[in-house]
């Protein structure tokens, strides 16, 4: 029987879970100034690739961090190829070639001053908690496991189980944080429901080390090879680190319940035409959903990451849309520990995030019923005429169906909050909201464009520590009642002026107001009339805070917070 100690750790953020959510809301707070514990159940080892792809925003979360170059350097080789190729075998017969020249390496970008890479979380981890640990003031604990916590008007105390020492300890802290993935029993214990579809297929996937695979075909380097032939799209093969680590992946009921019975020697020869040197490290059956959180948390337990969505990885979206979340909630909740944020700033943080996860979860499901739509044809795998033509037919139906699939700048860059109750809206249209194509925008509720400035920063580098008030033109536009009204909240904010004019155009007004997570608050060419009004708003003064669940919600008799979680 475990004891249960009585020294109670005090800490403003507890975070459970350590996968790259709960360590990228850990290094937010950290880089803002801001203690808080991270409790992660086992010890950080990943048997198993995961998540594989950062696309361009995490990565410029990753910057601001300064991690960016570790995670460049921790992922596939900068020459590696980030191309998909659709084959019917690596030995056989090419269907479609699709580029993907702005991912990977260190190229300019009009888009953002970071490009998307492939860093398995088997190294992003890592690297991750090495910079959240870095922090004075953040603690990660492995092997300790949480158990179960009760929400309080002004605080939450939980209760942990340290694996190592098997005691049991509370902790209370201001605020609770669940990245503990889709099994989230805080989740369960809110009695927040999920919506969507439990199951869209069962799949398999195989971890293999497979040396200068390179050399055993004709088709040349990629990051993703798709295989189709008479039987339709059978199975995938996924580049994991540019060498030697490699992983299939196949679909169906039979081989998720029956792991152990998969021939991997089988699964290569069918792939390559003939037996390679291998080993096959492990096989992990996995489930593809479609879900998302009906509510994103109580007034101080919120959910993020896969404890709020839940998406097949068609598209790549799972990883990087829980990134933002921990990039929206991190200034927030800074905000409420440094004093100038109202509850109201908190509760916007599902009305800002949730429309962002069903947007990417539908896009990850559609990604997905396009690739199991993928026709079988007897005459793919012919030479000839015959073959040409058939591969020449699903080449077309690919590039129209599934290349958003792979190039997601949209996704990735064009995400808004809007309406937002703490964004100011101009009244402008939205542009439009498209997968492949981003097209930068200040619009209120959108994220602050990129532009390099004449020092070599992006624009971006500006963001992230309080408010920044971009003033375009060399003719100073006054600015002084905007920043006595955020002075009078105490809401910190800096001035910075810019007078390259085609910067100015791309942000379109004079003044640009951004948030700390780099999404524009307010625009204008003049201050607002009401000056008092727009600080009310952007610190949450006028929104409404988050609801504290109620206990019979819970399915609890008294206070929340009393079920175990798995």
């Amino acid at each position: 029987m475990s004891d249960v100690t009585f020294d109670r750790c005090d800490v403003p953020v507890l975070i459970v879970g350590g996968g790259p959510v709960g360590l990228a809301l850990a290094a937010d707070l950290g880089w803002r100034g801001h203690q808080c514990l991270v409790v992660e159940q086992g010890d950080g080892t990943l048997t198993h690739p995961r998540a594989n792809a950062e696309n361009a925003r995490t990565m410029e979360f990753c910057r601001r961090w300064g991690i960016a170059d570790k995670v460049r350097e921790a992922g596939t080789p900068e020459d590696f190829s980030h191309d998909v190729l659709y084959l019917t075998g690596l030995k056989s017969h090419r269907i479609l070639h699709i580029e993907r020249s702005g991912h990977g390496g260190r190229g300019a970008s009009t888009l953002s001053p970071e490009r998307p890479q492939r860093c398995n979380q088997i190294w992003l981890d890592p690297i991750l908690r090495d910079r959240a640990a870095g922090f004075e003031g953040v603690t990660v604990r492995q092997q300790c496991r949480f158990e179960s916590f009760v929400e309080h008007d002004d605080h939450v105390v939980a209760r942990v189980h340290d694996l190592m020492t098997d005691t049991v300890s509370e902790i209370r802290c201001r605020y609770l944080v669940a990245c503990c993935g889709g099994r989230s029993g805080i989740r369960q214990t809110l009695g927040i429901g999920m919506t969507g579809k439990p199951v869209l297929d069962y799949n398999l996937n195989l971890f293999f080390r497979i040396p200068n695979l390179s050399s055993h075909h004709i088709m040349g380097d990629a990051s993703m090879y798709f295989f189709v032939d008479r039987t339709g799209l059978w199975a995938s093969l996924v580049a994991l680190d540019g060498r030697d680590l490699w992983r299939v992946g196949l679909r169906g009921k039979e081989v998720y319940e029956n792991p152990q019975s998969v021939d991997g020697a089988a699964i290569l020869r069918r792939l390559l035409g003939r037996d390679v040197p291998h080993e096959m490290i492990s096989a992990v059956p996995w489930v593809a959903r479609d879900l998302v959180a009906d509510s994103y948390g109580s007034a101080r337990v919120f959910l993020a990451g896969d404890a709020a969505h839940l998406n097949t990885p068609s598209g790549g979206f799972g990883m990087n849309t829980g990134l933002g979340d921990a990039v929206d909630l991190g200034w927030k909740l800074a905000a409420m520990l440094e004093g100038w944020g109202s509850p109201g700033l908190l509760g916007s943080y599902e009305v800002e995030r949730r429309p962002i996860a069903l947007r990417n979860v539908r896009q990850a499901a559609e990604n997905f019923e396009a690739t199991i739509a993928t026709t079988a044809d007897e005459r793919l795998e012919e030479d000839g005429e015959t073959g040409e033509t058939a591969r020449a037919e699903l080449a077309a139906w690919i590039r129209d169906k599934r290349t958003r699939t792979f190039l997601t700048d949209g996704t990735a860059l064009g995400y808004r909050y809007d309406p937002s109750p703490i964004c100011w809206p101009d009244g402008t249209p939205a542009p439009e909201d498209t997968i492949v194509r981003y097209q930068p925008s200040s619009r209120p509720g959108g994220r602050a464009p990129h532009a390099w400035l004449a020092d070599g920063r992006s624009t971006l580098d500006l963001f992230g520590h309080g408010f920044v008030l971009l003033k375009f033109g060399t003719d100073d536009a006054p600015s002084e009642p905007l920043e006595r009204a955020l002075a009078t909240r105490s809401i910190p904010l800096r001035i910075v002026t810019i007078t390259d004019p085609d910067i100015a155009r791309l942000y379109e007004r004079r003044l640009v107001l951004v948030r700390p997570d780099g999404h524009v608050a307010w625009r204008g060419d003049v201050c607002p009339q009401d000056c008092a009004a727009l600080a009310a708003r952007i610190c949450g003064a006028d929104a409404a805070p988050p609801a504290r669940l109620s206990a019979a919600a819970a399915g609890a008799p008294d206070e929340i917070g009393t079920m175990v979680a798995p």
